[in-house]
Parts: structure tokens; sequence; C-alpha cells
């Protein structure tokens, strides 16, 4: 009991990558939670991109399997006639090309966690072959005799609608009330969309760590992503995030500066988030310019130093807070600076500087 007790309360590092404070994500989180410490099949539910193999790793990180591995199957992705090999292992001259004895994925999943990805890719032959494993819990490698036990859990998920496939005779019921144990839904990203802001601030960390790059948003860039409609979910806002940190590195992102389809949805009425909707606390992160060590944080002769970059930030900077002290006019604002106005307006142009007030008081939140 101790030990199913730390794992619930431990720091949920995983459960970052299904942030949010919305009904739907809360519920999926406590639905993991209740998963997690048995051994039941679950079959996670949802649309491309909505983060399905996140929420299995979750729910083997919180399992008692999970100082054994997990091991994802892409079952739509890998060729019919092989499947059955990649998932059952095979022996020696099995058929053309196995010069060798070779495991399959679950008995590399001894003792831990499957999970069978696009599961509705799966054929009718192959799908009687993974319900007898489910029953009878053993296997044979293809080709050989021997009989294997099965210490697998299984997870699989699909975005395809399986009730409606058994009803066309493409699944087979006996295996869907199978995996439908412990059914997970995922919503959309546009079910969810007051998580957006904490979505963003999860991507940008995350592209921080592994890419050594940054960007941020202003609240009217994402009130403008707000409505638009993410058909590909959280893994289309995760490569524009890091395609706008590649287009405009370290600084930070105007409603301007989105692609043409998102920023045609900011003229969407009743729709998306509103200022209002903004927390403070959770676009903080999002909308400040990014932070850029100081000299004297850097060791320059170990770490070296982009003096480049820490320049343009100190100028970037400048130049909000000088048109922020003069209500955004321009002529004000170069005075203030002594630069020529037209010397002002190319260095706004060069570090994509909104000339709209309100947008630049909020890039400076």
């Amino acid at each position: 009991m101790r030990d199913t007790v730390q794992k619930l309360t431990r720091n949920n590092r995983l459960f970052r990558s299904l942030v949010g404070k919305s009904q739907a994500m809360v519920k999926i989180q406590n639905e993991i939670k209740q998963v997690a410490t048995c051994d039941a099949n679950v079959l996670i539910l949802g649309e491309s991109g909505t983060g399905k193999e996140v929420v299995a790793r979750n729910i083997h990180y919180f399992s008692n399997r999970n100082k054994n591995n997990f091991v994802p199957v892409n079952c739509g992705a890998i060729p019919h006639d092989l499947l059955e090999s990649e998932l059952f292992g095979h022996e020696k001259g099995a058929f053309t090309g196995a010069i060798s004895s070779r495991p399959g994925r679950f008995s590399m999943a001894d003792g831990g966690t499957l999970f069978l990805d696009e599961i509705g890719e799966m054929t009718m032959a192959m799908q009687v072959k993974l319900l007898r494993v489910l029953e009878e819990r053993v296997f044979e490698r293809v080709g050989g005799t021997a009989t294997i036990k099965a210490d697998v859990r299984i997870i699989a998920a699909t975005n395809r609608n399986l009730e409606e496939m058994v009803k066309q005779g493409k699944f087979r019921e006996d295996l869907y009330f199978r995996l439908d144990v412990f059914p997970i839904r995922l919503p959309a990203l546009r079910q969810r969309i007051d998580d957006l802001p904490l979505l963003i601030k999860e991507l940008i960390t995350r592209l921080e760590n592994t890419k050594n790059s940054s960007v941020r948003f202003t609240k009217s860039a994402i009130i403008a992503m707000s409505k638009h409609s993410w058909p590909g979910n959280i893994r289309e806002l995760a490569n524009l995030i890091e395609r706008m940190s590649i287009k405009f590195p370290n600084n930070v992102v105007g409603e301007d500066n989105l692609p043409e389809k998102i920023k045609a949805c900011a003229l969407k009425e009743n729709i998306g988030l509103k200022i209002e909707d903004l927390d403070e606390r959770s676009v903080q992160a999002v909308c400040n310019t990014p932070n850029v060590p100081q000299p004297s944080q850097v060791n320059l002769l170990t770490d070296g130093f982009d003096l480049k970059t820490y320049i343009s930030s100190i100028e970037v900077k400048i130049i909000q807070d000088a048109l922020d002290n003069t209500d955004g006019v321009i002529s004000h604002a170069a005075k203030t600076l002594g630069l020529r106005r037209t010397t002002l307006a190319e260095k706004m142009r060069k570090y994509h500087i909104d000339k709209n007030h309100d947008q630049l008081k909020a890039s400076a939140c």
C-alpha cells in the first residue's frame, strides 16, 4: 500500500505532457491514476496527435511494472506480413532472411507494458493471434513450437471507431471487448482550448531543454491561436511553436507573425479565448521575453557566450520600453532613444516588433 501511495504522490514529471486544468484533462489524469495500479487492458481513443502514447507511458510510469520495459509498436507502420514476427519473434530459418533467432516485442516487454498503437490497422488474421495471447497469456515464435509465457500488460490505442469497424466486420468483436476493459477517450485540442496557454508553456520549456532555443507569444497571438481548429491537435501546436522558434529565435511572436491560416482565425467572433480568460500566472512565462544569461552568469572561457543574441535581446527590450512609455508613437520613441524615426522603424522590422501599442504592452506582460 505504501508503494502505491508513493507512486501516486510522487512528482508528476510525465504529467507535464498532459498539462491542463480543463475538466476533460482532470478527468483523464484521474483515470490514469485509477487504472495504473492494476493490470487491466486499456484502450485509448482519440484523434491523431492528441497524445495517446503519452497517456500510455503515464499509465506504465505509475504502475507496478514501471521498473521493466515500456515497448511501443505502431501496428500501422509495420507491413502486415511482418507484424507477427515483430510481435512474437521468429526462429532461425523460419522464413527467407531469418538468419538467426530473434525475440519479438512481447518478449522485450516481459514484466512490463506493450503499447499497441493504431490497433485498428491490424489484419483479421493477426487479430486472431493477438486474441489468443490475451486469453491464454502464451505465444510461440514464428517457425517455433516452444510455448512462451506472456507476462505483459496490453495498452492499445486507435483514432478509428472500433465499434463501427466491428459492425462492418473489419474488427473482431471478441478482441474489441478484450481490449476495451478500461477505455480512455482523449479530447481534441479544440475541445480543451482553455488549456492552450499551459500547453504552449510546456512545449516552450521542452523546446528550451531539447533544442536550446526559445520563443514567446503576445496575448493577441495566443487568442488568435485559440480560434484555430487544430486538426493536428497537440502535434500541430508543437510543430508551430518549433517553427516560430526557428523564424523568430529568442523573440516575441505577435499575431501578425503567425501563419496565414491562423491569422485568418483571429477574425472569428465568439470563438476561442478572450483577454479576460487569460490568467496572468499561466501566460506570464509564455509572454515574457526569453531570458538571456547575463555575462556574469557565464564562464566565457569554458561555456562561451553568444554576444550577438545578448545584445539583440537588450535592444529589443529597450525599444519595447521606449514605445510603451510613449504610447506607441514611433517618432516620440525615436526621440527618446536618440534615433531617427526611420532608423527605429527599421529596427522594429528587423526584430518583428509590433507597431500596435496594445500588442506591445502584451508582449511585455
